[in-house]
């Protein structure tokens, strides 16, 4: 039996995102095609519009979720029981934890459409990691349940 999910978003690219790398798309296919009448002319478009949209999902959503007494955040996981310190980041403070404040060590999950950010601490000896710092839309909510 496994514990319940007790947090879990998605980071989506959000609508604005999408207009222009699909315009990129639809102009490289229009390149491809151009001159080359039958099945040349409508393949790129088919090939290239839902090849963009698929990138677009995959490499630019994330996901937060606590469960299992995990913290996941994208394809990484960590026990909650080595977690120490978190501190909540607003959209305008982030600044300072992504710039001259950041450590190259740290795990960063940025999502720069979100504007709050969540750093957490990590209690492993072993693990050369100093912090996490991602995005999330419910920085204060998934922060109460991590402290």
């Amino acid at each position: 039996m496994t514990a319940p999910t007790t947090f879990r978003e998605r980071l989506y690219v959000p609508w604005w995102g999408w207009p222009l790398p699909l315009a990129a798309a639809v102009l490289l296919a229009a390149e491809i095609h151009m001159g080359f009448p039958g099945v040349r002319s409508w393949l790129p478009y088919l090939i290239t519009v839902p090849l963009t949209a698929f990138l677009i999902v995959r490499m630019g959503s994330a996901k937060v979720e606590v469960t299992d007494g995990e913290l996941r955040v994208g394809d990484a996981h960590i026990p909650v029981g080595l977690l120490g310190e978190v501190e909540v980041f607003t959209a305008q403070t982030k600044r300072q934890a992504m710039g001259p404040n950041l450590d190259p060590a740290a795990y960063v999950a940025h999502r720069g459409w979100i504007g709050p950010m969540v750093r957490v601490r990590v209690n492993d000896p072993e693990d050369p990691t100093p912090y996490w710092l991602f995005s999330t839309r419910h920085a204060e909510e998934i922060a109460e349940l991590l402290r």
